[in-house]
């Protein structure tokens, strides 16, 4: 299994995104402590094996976010598995995982399982309409929310994810209460030093996603900003 818990700072890749060879060995090469393959929409097993096997031309670790069935493809260094805890629709907190394991379960190693905690704080974000996320309505029911996915589920991993829009410190910071000492991913919105740093003095780790194809040069102006 990876040792996530050494992370600072984490890039996200888009299998149904494009990135040239030079683009990803830039952010292969960043200094970033691991890469998070996964998205939403458009992601197959084409896509992920085609963006995976790019990566393994360099070091950096590598592990996937598994989002589909259809895109489990062998070969990261780990596998995150989310249960979205504040999923509106029930069909996305545990009913994808039966599915899973009735279908891959013989074929796990467990060890590179990790699972997460997943609160999806943008209900504009893409993630949020697919799972009908219920909107968290202050920093004390974010706090909650964290609680539950660490004392009650037992995770090790509580995953703040904004999605495309710069969080709020206030909430990240009552799940960094709630979390305790789960380790806390945050992402969304990071496109500047400033917001990495601000988001980084909170979370354990962040994840810097959708920059990477809008602005390169910022995306990787992150890494040296949480780790310089």
């Amino acid at each position: 299994m990876i040792d996530y818990r050494g992370w600072r700072h984490t890039f996200k890749l888009d299998p149904d995104k494009s990135i040239d060879d030079e683009a990803l060995e830039a952010i292969c090469e960043s200094g970033t402590d691991g890469i998070i393959v996964g998205g939403t929409y458009g992601v197959t097993f084409d896509n992920t094996l085609e963006l995976m096997s790019r990566i393994r031309r360099y070091a950096v670790p590598a592990v996937l976010e598994i989002s589909s069935l259809d895109a489990v493809v062998p070969g990261f260094d780990s596998y995150l598995i989310p249960l979205v805890i504040n999923a509106g629709d029930p069909e996305w907190i545990f009913t994808p995982h039966v599915s899973g394991l009735k279908t891959y379960g013989s074929y796990i190693h467990w060890d590179d399982i990790i699972t997460e905690g997943y609160l999806i704080a943008n209900p504009d974000a893409g993630v949020a309409q697919l799972t009908k996320a219920r909107s968290i309505e202050s920093a004390a029911e974010a706090k909650a929310y964290a609680q539950v996915a660490t004392k009650i589920c037992r995770l090790p991993i509580v995953y703040v994810e904004y999605s495309g829009a710069y969080g709020d410190p206030a909430i990240v910071r009552a799940c960094r209460a709630g979390a305790d000492e789960a380790h806390l991913f945050y992402g969304g919105g990071i496109r500047t030093p400033e917001q990495a740093a601000e988001m980084a003095a909170i979370a354990d780790t962040i994840v810097v996603g959708n920059v990477i194809y809008d602005d390169l040069q910022a995306a990787l102006s992150t890494v040296a900003a949480v780790k310089g």
